[in-house]
This record gives C-alpha cells, sequence and structure tokens, in this order.
C-alpha cells in the first residue's frame, strides 16, 4: 500500500478500538492502545539516538530521520531504502520478516507527496484487516447490545424521573412507604446516568482524531480517564445502592406482613444509612484497590479477580438475603391466606405482589452468573450472559417504576382525582377539545 503517512494517524480511533478487538491481542482496545504507545515512544528514542551516534556520509545523500512511522538511516540518491517492519506494531509477530520502503531522489531528498508528505511502502507492515463472517456477525452482535441496553436505560431514567415526580408532587402519597420507593427509583435513575454518561465519555475518547505525538498522550494520560473513571465509580455505587435499597424494601415489606410493631421514623434513618451507606462501604477499599494496583484506563478491566469480588461479594450477600426474605414471605402470605383474614390490608397484598414479583427477577440471575463474568466465559455462553444482563439491567428501572408507581391503586387513584380536579379548573380547555 502506497499512501501518505497522515491519512493512518488521522483516521478515528473507533477503528482502531475495532481492529484491537479482533486482532490476536486478547486485553482489549484500550491496553493496546496503550502499550502500541509506550513501545512507539521507545522506538522513537532507539532511533534518535542511533541518529546522533552515527557519522555522516560524504556526498550527496537523503538525510537520516524519524517520519513518525519508521527510523531511517540516511538513503542514496535514486535509490529505494528498506528497513525492517517497526517493532511497536501490535501484529509484529506476524509481519516481523516484512520490509517498509522509501524512495531517495536523485536530488538527495526524500520522494513525496502532495509537496509535503513523505512517500512509503507499508503494505509489508499491515495486519491483515479482512474481517470474517463470524466477526463481522460478532460485531453487529455486540452493536445490537449497545443499541438494546442505551433504549433500555433511557426507557427506565424517563420512567423514573416521571415516578419520583409523581411521589413527590401528590402529597397524599408521602409516607414511609413511598419514602422508600422514592429512593429505590433515584438508586435506578443514578445508575442509568453514570452508564449513559460513561458510555457518552468513552465514545467521545476514543472517537477523536489523533494527528501528533502529544495527542496520544493527552489521550492515554490518568487525567483523560477521569471522567470515564468517576462515571465507572457512580455506577458501581449505584449497583450496590440498588441492591441495597431493594433489601430495604423487601424488609419492610416482611414488617410488615409480619405485623410488627415498630416508630417508621426511626427505621427510616435505618434503612438510609443501609441503602445509601453500606455501598460507600464496599466501594471505597474498591476505589484505593484500583487506583493502587489496577490504574488503568477506565478501571472497567478485571486483571486481578479479588478486587472484582470486593463489589460482587455485597451484591451477591444482598441477593442471597432477598431471595430467603422472598421466601419467608411466601411462607407468611400463604398462612395468612389459609386463615382467610378478612381484615388483611389490601396495600400490603399489592406491595407483596409488586416485590415477590420483582425479588426473584432481581435475585436470580445475580446468583446464576455471579461467578461467570466476562473474562471467565467464551463462545455462546458469554452471549447468552451478556444478553440476560444487559436486557435485565437495563429494563429494571422501568419495571420498578410500573409496579411500585404506576401500576398502583393508590397512586392511580390520586392521579384520577388531581386529572378531574384539574378539568374543573380549566372547563374552557376541556371543552375545547
Amino acid at each position: 500500500m502506497r499512501d501518505a503517512p497522515g491519512a493512518g494517524y488521522r483516521r478515528s480511533l473507533v477503528h482502531f478500538a475495532w481492529m484491537c478487538l479482533f486482532s490476536s491481542v486478547p486485553n482489549g482496545g484500550a491496553k493496546v492502545l496503550e502499550k502500541t504507545f509506550e513501545e512507539w515512544m521507545r522506538y522513537r528514542d532507539e532511533c534518535l539516538r542511533r541518529m546522533a551516534s552515527e557519522p555522516y556520509p560524504a556526498g550527496l545523500f537523503c538525510n537520516r530521520t524519524f517520519d513518525m512511522y519508521a527510523c531511517w538511516p540516511d538513503g542514496s540518491p535514486d535509490t529505494t531504502v528498506n528497513i525492517s517492519c517497526p517493532f511497536y506494531l501490535p501484529w509484529f509477530d506476524k509481519v516481523k520478516h516484512g520490509l517498509v520502503s522509501r524512495r531517495c531522489g536523485a536530488d538527495g531528498q526524500w520522494v513525496t507527496v502532495n509537496g509535503s508528505q513523505p512517500w512509503r511502502d507499508y503494505s509489508q507492515c499491515e495486519e491483515e484487516m479482512e474481517s470474517t463472517a463470524e466477526e463481522e456477525g460478532t460485531r453487529r452482535l455486540m452493536v445490537s447490545f449497545k443499541v438494546l441496553y442505551t433504549v433500555g436505560y433511557s426507557l427506565s431514567l424517563l420512567t423514573l424521573v416521571s415516578a419520583l415526580l409523581v411521589l413527590t408532587v401528590f402529597r397524599k402519597l408521602r409516607c414511609t412507604r413511598n419514602y422508600i420507593h422514592a429512593n429505590l427509583f433515584a438508586s435506578f435513575g443514578l445508575r442509568a446516568t453514570s452508564v449513559m454518561v460513561k458510555d457518552a465519555l468513552l465514545e467521545r475518547r476514543w472517537g477523536m482524531e489523533v494527528v501528533q505525538v502529544a495527542d496520544w498522550e493527552a489521550l492515554l494520560s490518568h487525567e483523560a480517564a477521569l471522567g470515564c473513571r468517576a462515571a465507572q465509580v457512580l455506577m458501581q455505587y449505584c449497583i450496590l445502592a440498588n441492591h441495597y435499597w431493594f433489601l430495604v424494601e423487601a424488609v419492610y415489606l416482611y414488617k410488615l406482613l409480619i405485623g410488627a410493631v415498630f416508630s417508621e421514623k426511626n427505621y427510616y434513618r435505618l434503612y438510609l444509612y443501609l441503602g445509601w451507606g453500606t455501598p460507600v462501604v464496599f466501594v471505597v477499599p474498591w476505589v484505593a484497590a484500583k487506583y493502587l494496583k489496577e490504574n488503568a484506563e477506565c478501571w472497567a478491566l478485571n486483571e486481578n479477580m479479588a478486587y472484582w469480588w470486593i463489589i460482587r461479594i455485597p451484591i451477591l450477600l444482598a441477593s442471597l438475603i432477598n431471595l430467603l426474605i422472598f421466601m419467608r414471605i411466601l411462607k407468611v402470605i400463604l398462612a395468612k391466606l389459609r386463615a382467610n383474614q378478612k381484615g388483611y390490608a389490601d396495600y400490603k397484598l399489592r406491595l407483596a405482589k409488586a416485590t415477590l414479583t420483582l425479588i426473584p427477577l432481581f435475585g436470580i440471575h445475580e446468583v446464576v452468573f455471579i461467578f461467570a463474568t466476562d473474562e471467565q466465559t467464551t463462545g455462546i455462553l458469554r452471549y447468552v450472559k451478556v444478553f440476560f444482563t444487559l436486557f435485565l439491567n437495563s429494563f429494571q428501572g422501568f419495571l420498578v417504576a410500573v409496579l411500585y408507581c404506576f401500576a398502583n391503586k393508590e397512586v392511580k387513584s390520586e392521579m384520577k382525582k388531581k386529572w378531574q380536579l384539574w378539568k374543573l379548573d380549566h372547563p374552557v380547555l376541556c371543552c375545547a377539545q
């Protein structure tokens, strides 16, 4: 391939990330880029030292140079200079016997194209980029997954914000039970926001064009990753908050069902500590471990699984407790139904129905996939896990808002009353319709 070097360096890094994904390097596009840049720096420094130490030839010649791609020695006029492919290429093992060429003109100047860009032939140093049908299918599948969870989180966020407005605007809905629902909605909303912000930051970062060395240094610096890491920390915190606010829902329901006498005001403060405080206990050591031991990119890779378990163990614990409470609640409900207690509060049964619907959905997939990480699963199993995890996680907020708010008879009754009052206050608008 004969081309100006600028074209290769100005390509979008999104394309390069896909290239790294399908190359033989297993650690992901971001890590490949970081390693490649480090090797390029070493190659450049060795080239500059060699150029400074070697004597110059006599007569007319093309000057030794480093053209940002390869290190060129002095060239004789009207000849082609061949050197080995640079070792910093991620696929160097495949092209180590290949050559890259430049032409030295009869006037002692390197041949250029468009008057400024140096001409070179680096076709032997390029990796085969012809994607197979399987690779193309995988790429389309991953794009479909991204569309799936983006739609899910967007729908969930819209529904959750609407549910929060309903619970806060209508005064008759203000009670401990709905305060707990509102906190659960907030945790899901923050999670959806953090995921979408993280995706936007990643797309902006890896979608930039790189022209100069300073662009690479800025791209791969720790400062450039701060926003993405902050979104990652918020996402992990919100995932934990989801589980522990759901645990609060289960505990509150269990207390209602067994008829426990307690001060809701005092317990609500404990619920706040459990829902928002417990995640901090685990996120802080996880952040410290990532910063000290795996301070690379967006902290999304799990090279040392011990750090990953700092987050996953409390999630597994909350899921298991929820399942135990689920079974206990089911036993209580069945006992009360057999006793045919007519005075049993209807709202408790409705709350129980919603929670019993959500607990299995919220807990079972966590328990099933807790030991099957992305790093440990391959093939069809990995795609199945990714699909169910992304689908359930992204649409959970929507399901929670619908079951705890919009499908709630109390909420629907209050909204209907407000609508009737609004129509009475605005008869002209209603008649015009």
